[in-house]
């Protein structure tokens, strides 16, 4: 490991070191972000097992592999999410990877970074003032329910539910703002344009929809976003590149990094390695569903990674039991991909007999295991695994989607409900007079993003490992036309987190 490279040699590396803004000496954004050319690298998705408490390391993995992928001297590129605030002083304490597998400056992305949360907060907050301010001055657009919430990156329960003047509002982290998936799944500046304006704001006492164009607002947001739009370009503890753009959550949204981003890398790359959020359930399915459906983009291979003390944790201390959890992102994930690779993040504390365990278990469902030490090892720590990638002579030919876009909403829900394996689908209250609302409009062919809780393959965060016989509950339904999705939250999903009793601010004492 050397010292922090200057960014322009970090540039360097990747032939672009023409095309940045410094921000200081380790920071840079990518001015010209259009792909170079018409050249298509190989897309590999890291996703997981239901998360723990203790972690898996989907970004420490991500990270391990790029290392190790440069190391063997393939041209490769690592496309992360930019971490939320909130999480970072709430439960994580910092999202760049861990121990030898790391991005840097650390705290810098960790916190502020180069202001693309900010500006996505500003912008979002800047809508909703709009929107109270037309009301206040006249409302000639006859505004009478308002659809669109304000945004903190800051986990805060309080504000769940507060009484402005004349409404209600409710706010939402700024990671599950409808501008942050639209930034995210934004192709340039015109798209955005495009997203911000169809973002809808509200209903008139017709039933009728406002949209942002209609405030004629997006031209200043698209000032705020001027620089957030371009992707981050920063180095891992060796030196390597890596760029960090968006950081959708991927229980709430679609939870991957900006498509501009993975397109960018993937034209100046032979090899570009990205995550999705959470377990396979969450982001690696709206990854696929969304990401990919819209921009014809898939994986060549799908890495799921997992850790001994995870799946004991899955099976009541019972690896063997534990295992199901992860069978089931087998399952789930071959459904996408011909390239199904098993990398078990390995601990000081796992036991050969579990690891040999582990692996007689996984080459039965006719998939690849490897080992991963990124952690205590660096660079050295993911050479198995990029050996395999690079090796890898089967080209995937699926593109299996969920369901047809054309289906309708309920059956949508119910085909990807169906692939959690549950029995049923419950829906609260009026949720059906909303679905066949979305149904009757222009909306209907839309994707759909589930909004659930990540720490279970169902609904409720307290069934663990694979559950048999299990029902989900719609709570609500809306569209985001701008991002181009229905949101469909199940379970008590709450789209602002809280602190919780040992917050993680307490570790910067």
């Amino acid at each position: 490991m050397d010292k922090l490279l200057n960014i322009k040699d970090i540039a360097s590396k990747i032939g672009i070191e023409n095309n940045i803004e410094m921000y200081g000496d380790y920071k840079a954004k990518i001015k010209d972000f259009k792909p170079k050319s018409n050249k298509q690298g190989k897309l590999i998705l890291v996703t997981s097992i239901n998360p723990t408490p203790a972690g898996e390391g989907k970004t420490t993995l991500s990270i391990g592999l790029q290392d190790s992928m440069r190391k063997l001297g393939l041209n490769s590129l690592v496309c992360l999410r930019e971490p939320s605030l909130g999480p970072v002083f709430g439960s994580k304490g910092g999202a760049v990877g861990g121990g030898k597998a790391k991005v840097l400056p650390e705290d810098d992305i960790n916190l502020h970074f180069n202001g693309d949360f900010h500006a996505i907060t500003s912008a979002n907050n800047l809508l909703c003032a709009i929107i109270d301010n037309h009301i206040y001055q006249g409302n000639c657009l006859d505004i009478k329910n308002v659809n669109f919430h304000r945004c903190l990156d800051v986990n805060d329960r309080e504000l769940r539910n507060i009484e402005l003047k004349n409404r209600k509002e409710s706010f939402v982290i700024t990671p599950a703002s409808e501008i942050m998936a639209i930034l995210c799944l934004a192709k340039d500046e015109e798209d955005l344009k495009n997203k911000l304006d169809n973002i809808i704001v509200g209903y008139n006492s017709k039933g009728e929809e406002i949209l942002a164009k209609d405030l004629e607002c997006t031209g200043a947001l698209m000032l705020l976003l001027k620089d957030a739009i371009k992707p981050n370009l920063v180095q891992t503890l060796y030196n390597n590149p890596a760029i960090i753009h968006g950081g959708p959550f991927a229980n709430i949204a679609h939870g991957c990094n900006s498509i501009i981003a993975t397109k960018y890398a993937l034209s100046i790359s032979d090899y570009v390695i990205t995550e999705a959020g959470f377990g396979s359930d969450c982001g690696a399915l709206k990854f696929l569903d969304i990401k990919c459906r819209l921009n014809d983009i898939y994986p060549d291979v799908i890495v799921v990674n997992t850790t001994i003390k995870a799946l004991k944790y899955h099976g009541n201390d019972d690896l063997v039991k534990g295992f199901q959890n992860l069978k089931f992102h087998i399952d789930l994930m071959k459904k996408y991909n011909d390239n199904v690779i098993v990398s078990l993040n390995k601990f000081d504390t796992d036991t050969a007999e579990e690891i040999d365990i582990l692996k007689e278990l996984v080459l039965k469902e006719d998939v690849s295991f490897v080992v991963s030490s990124m952690f205590i090892d660096g660079e050295d720590g993911c050479l198995d695994l990029a050996n395999l990638i690079k090796d890898l002579s089967k080209v995937n030919t699926k593109h299996y989607e969920a369901y047809d876009i054309n289906d309708l909403v309920e059956n949508k829900i119910n085909k990807v409900c169906n692939l959690y394996g549950a029995s049923s689908v419950i829906y609260a209250d009026d949720i059906l007079d909303k679905v066949k609302k979305i149904d009757s409009s222009k909306y209907k062919n839309l994707p759909i993003c589930i909004a659930k809780t990540p720490m279970s393959i169902t609904d409720d965060k307290n069934l663990l490992g694979k559950p048999e016989r299990f029902n989900m509950t719609v709570t609500d339904i809306y569209v985001e036309g701008g991002a181009g999705f229905i949101v469909v939250k199940m379970g008590n999903i709450m789209l602002m987190p809280g602190l919780g009793s040992k917050p993680r601010y307490l570790n910067y004492n």
